[in-house]
């Protein structure tokens, strides 16, 4: 006999959930987040939950309850399970419903938690993407001074004016990038709207005496939340590739890393692809260690 609670499946209706559903899935993510240390939920995933045109987005319910979620995008998905609901085959079930969305999608495992490998491993689930969390204390030392090339003038965000080369440069540095690249006017727009945004925090690289952008480096600061402190990210470094090879990457990172330095922040985090073996060792020399890893499950071909 089967002494598994009975859960439905079924797409929410529209093109948001209902106020009620949203507050449901929002409070998962929060227990979810104290329960595993980490976050179920990208950025992206987490504003997509409310808002966006291209999402497909599934709950399992319980009665009226709402106990689990899925949002599939872009060939992407993310889900989470409410942690007292866990071990009865939800996280299953949504995981298979959106392979059936799209076979080649993959899955996101953040912190690649043994739920989610045990889940991977009942499906046939191959990792295929890696990235990693890498932190470094923000009092670590030998931090070196930022000497800025002869040619180049740094500077941070001025306002709008400064969009259009923002933008172009996100694109040709992330073209190949499922997530960071594509990205339209909405996209930066959306970001400076949210409360961490600091435009002091938002570095520049400018040949001198041009307004054409070569690099930029995006910090973020990530408010405390419960017993968690502040910390600081090295949130997007993107370079020009017609500008790659004059250590613009480096410069950059360095000038956010002694502005979040500044900001009185116990660590600094950054994410980076596993298999790029260039920006793991830069990022090592300069005193990040691993943290955990995210992992994008996929079916085999």
């Amino acid at each position: 006999m089967n002494s598994d609670p009975a859960f439905d499946v079924h797409p929410i209706d529209g093109d948001a959930p209902s106020s009620r559903v949203s507050y449901e899935i929002h409070q998962i993510l929060s227990r979810a987040t104290e329960v595993d240390g980490t976050a179920p939920l990208s950025e992206q995933a987490v504003k997509a939950v409310d808002r966006g045109d291209d999402v497909v987005r599934l709950v399992s319910t319980e009665g009226d309850r709402v106990v689990g979620y899925v949002g599939i995008a872009d060939g992407m998905a993310e889900a989470v399970v409410d942690p007292p609901f866990r071990g009865h085959g939800v996280g299953r079930e949504l995981v298979s419903r959106a392979l059936e969305i799209g076979s080649g999608t993959r899955i996101w495992a953040h912190g690649n938690l043994p739920a989610a490998q045990s889940v991977a491993a009942r499906l046939g689930l191959q990792v295929v993407r890696e990235l990693l969390q890498m932190r470094r204390a923000s009092a670590h030392p030998d931090l070196p001074d930022v000497v800025v090339p002869e040619g180049i003038s740094l500077r941070t965000y001025r306002g709008h004016q400064d969009d259009a080369e923002l933008l172009r440069v996100n694109n040709a540095a992330f073209s190949w990038h499922p997530e960071q690249g594509g990205w339209t006017d909405r996209d930066i727009a959306s970001r400076r709207d949210e409360s961490w945004f600091d435009p002091a925090g938002l570095f520049l690289a400018f040949e001198e005496g041009s307004d054409r952008l070569l690099g930029f480096h995006w910090t973020k600061v990530h408010p405390a939340e419960g017993v968690e402190p502040a910390i600081g990210e090295v949130y997007v470094v993107g370079i020009d590739p017609q500008s790659q090879g004059r250590g613009l990457g480096r410069v950059l990172t360095l000038a956010g890393l002694h502005y979040l330095h500044s900001r009185e922040l116990g660590q600094i985090m950054l994410y980076v692809e596993a298999d790029n073996t260039a920006a793991v060792h830069t990022y090592s020399k300069l005193g990040f260690e691993n943290y955990h890893v995210d992992a994008a499950y996929a079916r085999s071909v």
